[in-house]
């Protein structure tokens, strides 16, 4: 699934209040954490992931691993924390076309 700059913009609005629902700890993306986020996005589609790396490029790798492994779309990344979207099967938040 790929998003507009409309549809980003209207989820970073939505996704601004919200808090940081799964936190990747020093051990980084286990299969445990991925199990966690796939569980976390399939109830709420959109949500905040927290990434707890020093460089920017273990960052970016890290968001792109799980944007690849979850299936979900990368909406922003802001500092450590990594916006998500996927819509469920029962869909939740309208998105503008």
């Amino acid at each position: 699934m790929h998003l507009n700059n409309k549809q980003k913009q209207h989820l970073k609005g939505l996704a601004h209040p919200l808090k940081p629902v799964v936190m990747l700890g020093n051990h980084g993306l286990t299969e445990g954490v991925l199990a966690e986020i796939e569980q976390t996005l399939e109830h709420h589609e959109l949500i905040k992931v927290k990434i707890a790396a020093e460089d920017r490029e273990t960052k970016t790798l890290i968001a792109d691993a799980i944007v690849r492994e979850t299936g979900a779309c990368n909406v922003q990344v802001i500092g450590n924390t990594l916006i998500l979207y996927r819509p469920s099967k029962e869909r939740k938040i309208n998105i503008p076309r």
